[in-house]
């Protein structure tokens, strides 16, 4: 089934996103948290895509392990900064080959010590591309606070369309921790007249570590809310998980309750993170 149309039926949804091992050791470890996090039944999951395309192999045996022995609809990550034309041609080839319908494209970020190709520059070029290979359903990536290399949020909207006109069908946040922001997001997007779906990104922060990479990364602003929790509890790991998950269960209601239907939750692996909110929510989710 398509993401897509998985997105027009008349109901909340909830999504996790997995990511496959770095290396072929850690493989059963990974496949079983992942296994764990489908036994939840969610409406599809997302299967992330190293940089460079490391872990390639592992995006799609994960990928088609959740779709065929747990009956999972699945969402195969696709990165293209630094791939050939050759290799996003290979890799769709398999997606077929497994009965992959639903990928999420994204520029991707150029590995350390690495060195971008040239057959992409963005996004939208990708999108076009898996497009014309296939009955794909391809999503992309937006960021409510504007991506990094945009010079203003404006300019970042004006890629956006380019990204939807070129097909993409729906679109999933960065992750935000300020509801406000994705509320305001979603007004400048309308207003540009990119009328695709949005599934909002949630990442249940469960360690300081999380916190410390995100802001590094991405620069995500972060509430003075959330900061308290962090200060009171980041020495604390059992407490902050806890407080992490009720945090991001309560950012979840609140955006349900706002008329954001579609949730996807960054879940890190975790079954036990993705279980406890999954189950905070289990009234709202009928």
């Amino acid at each position: 089934m398509k993401i897509s149309d998985i997105l027009k039926q008349d109901k909340v949804t909830l999504s996790f996103e997995v990511f496959p091992p770095k290396t072929s050791s850690s493989y059963e470890s990974v496949a079983r948290a992942t296994q764990e996090i489908a036994a939840l039944h969610p409406d599809f999951m997302s299967v992330t895509y190293g940089a460079g395309g490391g872990t390639s192999e592992h995006t799609v045996q994960i990928a088609s392990d959740l779709h065929a022995q747990y009956g999972v609809q699945v969402l195969t990550h696709l990165t293209c900064v630094s791939s050939t034309r050759q290799h996003v041609s290979a890799m769709l080839e398999k997606f077929k080959q497994q009965g992959i319908e639903n990928v999420l494209a994204l520029r991707g970020d150029i590995p350390a010590g690495g060195a971008p190709e040239n057959d992409y520059h963005y996004a939208a070029e990708l999108v076009r591309d898996i497009k014309s290979q296939g009955d794909f359903c391809v999503g992309g990536a937006c960021y409510p606070e504007g991506h990094v290399e945009a010079a203003n949020k404006t300019e970042d909207i004006l890629h956006l369309k380019e990204k939807v006109e070129a097909g993409c069908e729906f679109l999933t946040t960065q992750m935000f921790f300020d509801n406000n922001i994705l509320y305001n997001f979603l007004y400048r997007i309308r207003e540009k007249g990119i009328t695709v779906p949005v599934i909002a990104g949630i990442m249940p922060v469960t360690n300081v570590k999380q916190i410390k990479r995100i802001t590094s990364m991405s620069g995500t602003y972060l509430p003075e809310r959330f900061k308290a929790i962090v200060d009171r509890f980041g020495e604390n790991p059992d407490a902050m998980k806890q407080a992490g998950v009720i945090y991001a269960t309560e950012q979840i209601i609140d955006l349900i309750a706002n008329g954001v239907n579609h949730i996807h939750v960054y879940s890190m692996n975790k079954p036990e993170v993705a279980a406890g909110i999954q189950a905070s929510l289990s009234e709202i989710l009928k």
